[in-house]
């Protein structure tokens, strides 16, 4: 179920709405047969409108919306009565998301915060009523404005998963298993490779009622960057951690090795991923004796590290005090 609702990208259509027109219209009534322009103004097109929902975590909802069109303004009338504003069409997306232009991919805006709203198509001004247009030498005028054109055209939004800490290791590395742990997460756990072929996110606790959000992306492989694997789709996902938690099996026959195979994957695919906080976690450690654990250690890379095993509780206390201590490290 999760491979099929998880949606991180979609492509569609949007239109706002065309502005109303101006009116021409001239004051008549019982008492005036020859009154003066009193032509209303047009109402304003509807706006396409992204909003950011912190309830929501998949584009799913768009995958077969294909076509967004806002209202068009409504034309004014006489005693100057300005049309109605067409009727803005807001969508709900989860925060994370990229709204680019289709043709040229220029990033847009990005919606990073609950509530959020950023104008996706603008909808058309509303066009002058006559009343506007009175001169001294043009007392009659009988022409208003046209409301201004619709826009329209594809957009692309791109969902990049928003978490303090990002877990990155090769499939089956224990990624999963690590998070149903510390969080109230339910990823689906498997002893084979791209177990896991969505985003999970966790809360987990920590001391004096702190948290911070933990999120198991699909494992990395080799040759990522150039798209093997699940590729870009997972690295995405990794430029929104503030942290990056390694997370290598302690039964790897090379750990410093597999480490920068990791870091090297990140770097082809974005240098500036390598500025993160790092830690590494040496997932399944209950299999290692005290000995062993002291000569693993000497050959590890120059970063915060520890050993770890989700099915003891291992090191996991010591896990959640590096993490918060690299989130609330000052630059």
């Amino acid at each position: 179920m999760a491979g099929t609702s998880f949606v991180d990208y979609v492509k569609i259509f949007t239109r706002s709405g065309r502005g109303g027109a101006g009116s021409a219209h001239f004051k008549r009534d019982k008492s005036t047969a020859m009154g003066g322009p009193d032509g209303g103004d047009g109402g304003r097109g509807g706006h396409v409108i992204l909003k950011g929902s912190a309830q929501m975590w998949t584009l799913l909802h768009l995958r077969y919306r294909k076509h967004v069109f806002a209202e068009n303004g409504t034309s004014g009338s006489g005693a100057c009565s300005t049309g109605a504003d067409g009727k803005d069409e807001i969508i709900d997306v989860p925060l994370g998301t990229i709204a680019k232009n289709a043709e040229t991919g220029e990033i847009l805006f990005e919606i990073t915060k609950e509530g959020q709203l950023e104008i996706l198509e603008r909808g058309g001004r509303g066009g002058l009523g006559n009343w506007h247009f009175k001169t001294a030498t043009n007392q009659a005028p009988r022409y208003s404005q046209p409301g201004e054109d619709e826009v329209e055209g594809w957009k692309i939004l791109e969902l990049k998963v928003l978490a303090d800490v990002g877990l990155v290791g090769f499939p089956n590395a224990g990624k999963s298993t690590l998070l149903s742990v510390v969080s109230a997460a339910k990823p689906k756990i498997a002893d084979y490779a791209f177990t896991t072929l969505v985003p999970n996110l966790g809360i987990v606790s920590y001391r004096e009622q702190h948290s911070f959000i933990m999120a198991d992306i699909p494992g990395i492989i080799e040759g990522a960057s150039e798209g093997k694997g699940l590729g870009l789709r997972f690295l995405r996902h990794i430029e929104r951690n503030s942290v990056l938690l390694f997370l290598i099996p302690a039964d790897t026959k090379d750990i410093k090795k597999e480490y920068e195979i990791l870091l090297n994957e990140l770097n082809v695919y974005n240098p500036e991923l390598l500025d993160k906080g790092r830690i590494l976690a040496i997932s399944k450690s209950d299999m290692l004796d005290n000995e062993l654990i002291e000569e693993i250690k000497k050959d590890l890379p120059s970063i915060p590290s520890v050993f770890i095993s989700s099915l003891t509780n291992l090191g996991l206390t010591q896990l959640k005090d590096i993490i918060w201590k690299e989130l609330n490290k000052k630059d």
